[in-house]
């Protein structure tokens, strides 16, 4: 079920063969793009979902770790909240999580810590018990007072926690948008199906460089 899907030296080609797969990316183009309005969601990138060792692990999570530094440069560049999740579960809190799963990310555990490389960046963190961020969190307060209408999302998982916080912040109004190279997940297919069903009804599907793009042009 686990592959190799994104390499660091392949991974903007790989996105752009990806991004064809949404029905609405080439007919909106990312123009309505205001990077004033937008924040940065950065979901749960701790090590259970990095290390090898953890049940988790994303063999293709290390090859967007750079695009994500790009982004929250920009976005810190450009003085816009970057908003960091750190799934964390208690035997109160899990619900069908652990039923499903068997398992959870327990607090003051390894696996529930942000990997090494981004840690120092995360300034603004909330935790969430759910695939989806908005679920009994902060979130909406913090983004209304940032004014924002805008939502990028990146981190792990494509198909899980990433799309339900995509399709949660849409139904609150949110724009979103899902670069197609800012999220990872366990396979190529998983993946690409995510993308195929935001990119119909919920999201924007740009890639990273085009969201740099309009970034550097505001």
């Amino acid at each position: 079920m686990k592959e190799t899907y994104f390499l660091p030296e392949t991974i903007h080609q790989t996105a752009i063969e990806m991004r064809r797969l949404s029905v609405n990316s080439r007919r909106h183009r990312n123009r309505c793009f205001r990077p004033g309005e937008a924040a940065l969601l950065v979901l749960d990138m701790q090590n259970y979902f990095f290390e090898p060792k953890f049940q988790a692990f994303i063999p293709s999570g290390s090859a967007i770790l750079e695009n994500i530094k790009r982004l929250i440069s920009a976005f810190n560049q450009h003085r816009r909240p970057v908003i960091f999740t750190r799934h964390i579960n208690s035997d109160e809190n899990v619900g069908m999580m652990a039923r499903w799963w068997g398992d959870m990310i327990r607090e003051s555990t390894e696996e529930a810590e942000l990997i090494a490389a981004l840690k120092p960046m995360a300034e603004m963190l909330i935790e969430k018990c759910q695939y989806d961020a908005f679920y009994k969190t902060d979130i909406v307060n913090i983004l209304e007072a940032w004014n924002v209408r805008q939502l990028v999302i990146s981190g792990v998982m494509t198909h899980l926690c990433c799309e339900t916080t995509a399709r949660s912040a849409f139904m609150q109004g949110f724009e979103v948008y899902f670069p197609v190279d800012a999220t990872a997940t366990y396979n190529r297919r998983l993946h690409e199906a995510a993308l195929l069903t935001l990119g119909h009804g919920f999201a924007e599907i740009p890639t990273v460089a085009e969201i740099l793009e309009l970034m550097e042009t505001d």
